[in-house]
């Protein structure tokens, strides 16, 4: 059984979005699961009655799995990340407080990404060593979809940090995606081990003396690909700056992709992009916060009720794997 504290108040759509994806989830998800809708109750309330009276009236047999959890208060998008610690009424600070307490086994919010992070830090707090946490997302290709981190959550890295990056990554793909053994690849400007910046040179070297199947650098064309000169891999390991622009670049290339072909053929765009549907980000849900002692779950702030399901069917999936142990555990090996 999980239980999953799910932000009402987060995101450019909530509460709407939210209390559709929660009841999505829970048409997908067994008998045993609940979901744990943290925001101010009326309106939580008002909206999830809309929802059974409207859109998701044939779902209303889900309704007792859901719980609405008071928060009175709500941390805004143009919110500092310290502002949740300074207010722990928000919805967002009492799901991670009930996640934190054992009343709930993940969090998930398509709220303020910075604070989701710093709140996740602070109430949850970090795997050993571990100084910094990683945002873990995943990116389609033409073979398999692949993890990709840090995509964001830390601008600068050390080597050290790259590393520690490595072995979540290689966790998130062994649990989530369920990869035997997941192929490790550092993100270069070459796939020579001499070339990229001081930091990829060194995390280079020390990635080939661990215990990870680390295959060396791989490029920005051979992301597309899921696949290098040295076979494929699972998960590619850069700093946040690096990542997130990636994201961004990746996020964008469908629609784009999609109008220079309806232009050219003079054809509908909505239909194409049907056929591009596995370029989008709604389809995989949120995107971890690995690192930190639990499960949050960080969806897209435009996110979909469709993509809040997913986001919650991730949450579920690392619950039940344990993944934030494993995570310790894989940690917890000396690099």
């Amino acid at each position: 059984m999980a239980r999953i504290a799910l932000d009402a108040m987060g995101g450019d759509f909530a509460p709407i979005a939210p209390v559709g994806g929660a009841l999505l989830a829970l048409a997908e998800l067994g008998a045993e699961h609940r979901i744990q809708l943290i925001g101010r109750e009326a309106d939580v309330v008002a909206a999830l009655d809309a929802a059974l009276a409207g859109e998701y009236s044939a779902l209303s047999a889900h309704r007792s799995r859901v719980d609405v959890i008071d928060a009175a208060d709500i941390i805004g998008m143009a919110d500092k990340p310290t502002a949740v610690m300074r207010r722990p009424q928000s919805s967002m600070a009492i799901g991670l407080r009930r996640h934190a307490d054992g009343l709930a086994d993940a969090f998930v919010s398509a709220g303020n990404t910075g604070a989701q992070m710093a709140a996740s830090v602070q109430i949850l707090g970090l795997h050993g060593s571990l100084k910094r946490p990683a945002i873990a997302s995943i990116f389609p290709t033409s073979l398999h979809t692949v993890v990709v981190l840090d995509a964001g959550a830390n601008v600068d890295c050390s080597p050290e940090e790259l590393v520690h990056f490595a072995r979540l990554g290689f966790v998130y793909a062994e649990d989530i995606l369920g990869r035997e053994n997941p192929a490790i690849g550092l993100l270069s400007i070459g796939e020579e081990p001499e070339k990229g910046n001081a930091a990829v040179k060194s995390a280079h070297q020390l990635l080939s003396q661990t215990d990870l199947n680390f295959i060396g650098n791989v490029e920005g064309r051979d992301i597309a690909a899921g696949t290098c000169d040295r076979g494929p891999f699972d998960v590619v390991v850069c700093d946040g700056f690096t990542g997130n622009v990636l994201l961004k670049f990746y996020e964008a290339l469908a629609p784009a992709l999609v109008g220079m072909i309806a232009r050219s053929i003079d054809a509908d765009p909505h239909l194409l992009m049907k056929g591009l549907a596995h370029l989008d980000y709604s389809n995989y849900g949120g995107a971890p916060l690995l690192g930190v002692q639990g499960v949050s779950i960080i969806a897209h702030g435009k996110s979909s009720p469709r993509a809040i399901k997913n986001a919650v069917n991730v949450a579920v999936r690392a619950a039940e794997s344990r993944m934030s142990e494993h995570i310790g555990r894989r940690l917890g090996v000396t690099d």
